[in-house]
């Protein structure tokens, strides 16, 4: 069985969001043969044109930890009903210069976590549109538009038994995307 790197994208700077807590309590419902990589977006200046091929340690450092993947995990807040701009801004770090993105091809999988009702569907369809012009193939099955609420999490930081079932389920749909893709 193969062994695979999934970098995983929290589109939140905040180290307590929900969508950083639910990449962490993904993480331990992973088999074995699969281990996530946290990149970071926060330290990468906002894309400017003018820095292609000078790029800073940060977008140098960024890159190479999402081409060193063999697919790519976003979990995504809903801002204004769409997504942040810190993920917008790591998209577009990776997919310059033209010509030499690190999103191509690499198989993706999409989800979030909100206190409103409708999760971040929204934001979620704007990131599916993105990606798809970054030819970035997406798990289009199972969506997971996920309400933050008070019994979604443990004490310990795992799923709840109440969501248990419904996470793992997108858990192994991934898994297999990224086989079927890798």
């Amino acid at each position: 069985m193969s062994q695979y790197t999934v970098a995983v994208i929290v589109g939140s700077l905040r180290q307590a969001s929900f969508n950083r807590q639910l990449a962490h309590a993904m993480a331990k419902m992973l088999p074995a043969h699969v281990q996530f990589d946290f990149v970071n977006i926060g330290d990468l200046p906002l894309y400017n044109e003018e820095a292609d091929g000078h790029e800073v340690q940060a977008v140098q450092q960024f890159r190479e930890a999402v081409r060193g993947a063999d697919a790519v995990l976003f979990l995504t807040p809903e801002y204004n009903r769409s997504i942040p701009g810190v993920l917008k801004n790591a998209l577009d770090q990776g997919s310059r210069p033209y010509g030499q993105s690190v999103w191509a091809g690499k198989p993706a999988a999409v989800l979030g976590m909100s206190v409103g009702a409708i999760g971040t569907a929204l934001a979620q369809q704007h990131l599916r549109n993105v990606l798809a012009y970054l030819d970035m193939p997406t798990l289009p099955q199972p969506e997971m538009f996920l309400q933050a609420k008070a019994d979604f999490f443990t004490a310990d930081g795992d799923v709840g038994a109440s969501s248990q079932a419904f996470l793992q389920k997108f858990v192994d749909q991934f898994v297999a995307w990224i086989a079927q893709h890798a």
